[in-house]
């Protein structure tokens, strides 16, 4: 559906109606078959069988993403969790209440689609094995367009999962995974991680949360001080066994049951939910545990590594969401724009609105190409492949760090384009501004992450090599490119890869770690578009978005010299018209 198609969803019936001038949203469009991008890259990344067995539900879904789901999300995000510290009879039961919004959205995500268990058993959604990691993603990148907040319940309970699985005993698989892996919602057990802690948020391990054997079990003391989903049914945290080292070396992985196996409630209390600035429908928390059991989950000398892996699954997550909620933006800054007069002329029509448009829609498929790359390699990884093993351990927080970044922009200038009334609480907008910004908080700040993939992805692990032997293949199988934009695309790529090497290697350029990060991001993306673009059944758009990629991400430009750019209006009519693009019209373009 193009831009001009928005308008007859939401059409006024009544031209004497005052409400005229009021330029449309998204509401009631289905999200996939808004979106043109992921439905024409879904045969690169997906197997037939799989995209003939799930493209009905991401229809569905899409469907429900852009009516109910929407409508529930906009109800719960203004009705918080609301936490009750104790019963009538003064017992420290505490408990807390959602709206009903918020737990018709739940059921749909774990008792219709099953999120929590679509990666880790058969029987979700037709499918008689889990489902590979490029369809769990796109499921959430559905999902995510109308709702972020449950998102993290969903994505911690799926990597919960993973962990117990993974790093459990016998004992521990038995008693955890059938609860978690329930497609019953009245007995399902949802799951969370708590790592924050007042002394140790980065700098995990300042962590002071203690554990003490106690025969079968452990018993934890001391205060969480971030615990988003405060109310799951199992969390997985880190604690210092008592005797064991400081730092990092010293944590081990434990798993807390909320309630015990007798059914009595467990030694720890939620203090208080925090006021957040976004993500209001979720309950986020802070914990005291007061000698409350927990379970040791694998070696106990291993408990960081081991939750580093949550913590990775849930940073690609966190790069998800991010392009979720920018495709969510482009969607709603389009139809405003097409749905709108002002000064005798449809607001779509103005040169400089297409130029703003452009700077929403680039950084949202550079996203979309990335995170559908990384997830590829999840599942080549979890096949056994090394390369793609460490091809994800470098693509993983690149995703985090430049998605959630580029998401922040994006919502603003989406909400610049609807104007005043984006400022509304009864529109979209507001939300999408504020909740983008918890992507460059969560699983690690944008510092933490620059320095993961330059100092540890590149400078420890030569994870970058891995990448660029991806992206030499990719401009390989990109046969119809012009051979001098595919010229362009490799230099973009070498200077990358050397510029990185250079901070990896000298402590002294730290401070340009997230330069580094970010022109590797911006490198393998186009990269990836171009490749994307001159496959056979892609629309060739994303040839062109490679080309902006290159000249304003990775091009030094004079700012005050006069515009060369008669091939970046023509483009921008390519990209933002109804026709699909052709490979001969975007190779015209590209060496223009």
């Amino acid at each position: 559906m193009s831009a001009r198609d928005f308008r007859s969803s939401t059409d006024v019936a009544d031209p004497s109606d005052p409400s005229r001038h009021i330029s449309h949203d998204c509401a009631g469009l289905n999200f996939f078959d808004l979106d043109r991008g992921l439905r024409g890259l879904l045969g690169l990344y997906l197997s037939r069988e799989d995209r003939a067995t799930l493209e009905p539900h991401f229809h569905r879904l899409g469907e429900l993403a852009g009516g109910r789901l929407d409508c529930l999300a906009r109800i719960a995000d203004k009705h918080a969790p609301v936490l009750n510290p104790r019963d009538a009879y003064g017992r420290d039961e505490d408990w807390i209440d959602y709206h009903p919004a918020y737990r018709e959205m739940e059921a749909i995500a774990f008792g219709d689609f099953q999120f929590h268990a679509m990666s880790h058993r058969g029987g979700v959604l037709g499918m008689n094995r889990p489902l590979p990691a490029v369809a769990k993603y796109v499921f959430q990148y559905l999902f995510v367009q109308s709702e972020f907040g449950l998102m993290c319940p969903i994505s911690v309970t799926d990597t919960s999962t993973h962990l117990i699985r993974k790093f459990g005993s016998d004992e521990l698989k038995a008693y955890l995974l059938p609860k978690m892996l329930s497609d019953d919602m009245a007995t399902l057990w949802k799951g969370t991680q708590f790592m924050t802690e007042k002394a140790g948020g980065s700098d995990v391990g300042a962590i002071e949360t203690v554990a003490r054997r106690d025969g079968d079990v452990w018993r934890l003391t001391g205060d969480k001080w971030f615990c988003s989903h405060a109310d799951a049914d199992v969390a997985l945290m880190l604690a210092r066994p008592e005797g064991a080292p400081d730092g990092t070396r010293g944590l081990a992985l434990f798993a807390l049951p909320r309630r015990l196996k007798d059914g009595r409630r467990n030694s720890y209390r939620i203090v208080r939910l925090k006021d957040k600035l976004g993500t209001k429908s979720m309950a986020s928390g802070e914990i005291r545990l007061d000698n409350a059991v927990a379970y040791l989950v694998g070696d106990v000398t291993q408990g960081l590594k081991q939750m580093m892996e949550q913590v990775n699954l849930s940073r690609l997550s966190h790069g998800v969401r991010a392009a979720a909620m920018m495709r969510r933006c482009v969607n709603e800054a389009k139809v405003s724009a097409s749905s709108r007069v002002a000064f005798g002329q449809n607001v779509m029509d103005f040169p400089l609105l297409r130029r703003q448009l452009m700077k929403l829609i680039v950084p949202t498929e550079q996203a979309l190409s990335m995170v559908l790359v990384a997830a590829r390699a999840m599942d080549d990884a979890n096949a056994g492949s090394a390369e793609a093993r460490d091809l994800l351990r470098i693509l993983t927080p690149l995703v985090k760090y430049r998605a959630c970044r580029d998401n922040i922009p994006v919502a603003t200038g989406a909400m610049e384009v609807r104007g005043g009334n984006g400022y509304i609480e009864e529109w979209v907008q507001a939300r999408l501004v504020r909740d983008a910004h918890v992507g460059v908080l969560w699983e690690g700040t944008s510092n933490i992450n620059a320095l993961d993939i330059i100092q540890r992805a590149v400078g420890k692990s030569g994870a970058h090599r891995a990448l660029a032997a991806a992206m030499q293949d990719r401009l390989g199988q990109a046969k119809n490119l012009p051979e001098p934009f595919a010229r362009r695309l490799r230099l973009a790529f070498d200077r990358s890869i050397a510029f990185a090497e250079r901070v990896a290697a000298d402590r002294e350029s730290e401070h340009v770690a997230r330069l580094a990060a970010s022109a590797l991001y911006h490198a393998a993306s186009a990269i990836v578009l171009a490749w994307e673009g001159s496959q056979p059944n892609v629309d060739a758009r994303r040839l062109l978005l490679a080309r902006f990629v290159l000249e304003h991400r990775l091009t030094a430009k004079d700012p005050l010299a006069p515009a060369d750019d008669a091939w970046e209006r023509e483009a921008i009519d390519l990209v933002l018209g109804d026709a699909p693009v052709s490979l001969e019209q975007a190779a015209t373009l590209l060496v223009a």
